[in-house]
């Protein structure tokens, strides 16, 4: 049977057609991908002045903590420092926010990488605050530059675990830890315990994952 179509109608081209499914399939991944593309050419054409106060405005470090919590916990997902770097993170959410997001679902995906991103933050700015007040950093690290997308990214690739067939599984999960726990191991920052507990964050989801297809031998089962 033959679909007729208006004069006006043109028929979407088809290399277009799984692009778009996979964006609306991972729909989070993609809105947060846009909203940190604009805020990074916002950052990219403002003035040197401008873009210190913007990353400082939004970061979620221990003055903005206290004078605006929520407001800095949401609005600091959505800036990156460099935003030359906005390409990678484009790879990056592509091989591991979309596939968690399209596996368990967005209000899920949402919850894991929201709440890893809270716990890491509120953690990682009270070591902060400790070392202030035991002398071994200076006062001024209340106003440190604490923003970013990476600690999500970080609880994605800890559920992404759970998405991995049979010995895929635990050798990737010996290599995740291994890239985020040799950091914290070495004398790593604040951000480094900010991303081992977003990644431990990440690892305790496994519920979220309970019923989910699993790969295994090319076969679709179900975990949990």
């Amino acid at each position: 049977m033959t679909t007729l179509r208006g004069p006006g109608t043109r028929r979407p081209p088809e290399p277009a057609r799984p692009v778009r499914a996979w964006v609306r399939s991972s729909p989070g991944t993609h809105l947060w991908l846009l909203v940190i593309a604009i805020t990074s050419v916002v950052l990219e054409l403002s003035s040197r002045d401008l873009g210190h106060y913007l990353l400082h405005r939004n970061s979620s470090n221990i003055h903005e903590l206290t004078q605006h919590p929520a407001q800095s916990l949401f609005t600091s997902a959505f800036w990156i420092e460099n935003p030359s770097s906005f390409l990678l993170y484009l790879v990056l959410f592509e091989l591991v926010h979309a596939p968690v997001e399209r596996w368990i679902g967005t209000v899920r995906w949402v919850a894991a990488v929201a709440g890893a991103h809270v716990a890491a933050t509120l953690i990682s700015q009270e070591m902060v605050l400790w070392s202030i007040r035991n002398h071994e950093v200076p006062r001024r690290m209340v106003h440190v530059v604490d923003i970013g997308v990476s600690y999500g990214l970080a609880a994605s690739a800890g559920l992404l675990v759970y998405r991995l067939p049979g010995p895929w599984r635990w050798g990737y999960l010996v290599c995740v830890v291994a890239f985020f726990g040799v950091p914290l191991l070495t004398g790593g920052t604040y951000t480094d315990i900010g991303h081992a507990v977003s990644l431990a964050v990440g690892l305790a989801c496994w519920p979220l994952a309970r019923g989910k297809s699993v790969a295994s031998n090319g076969r679709a089962v179900h975990s949990g």
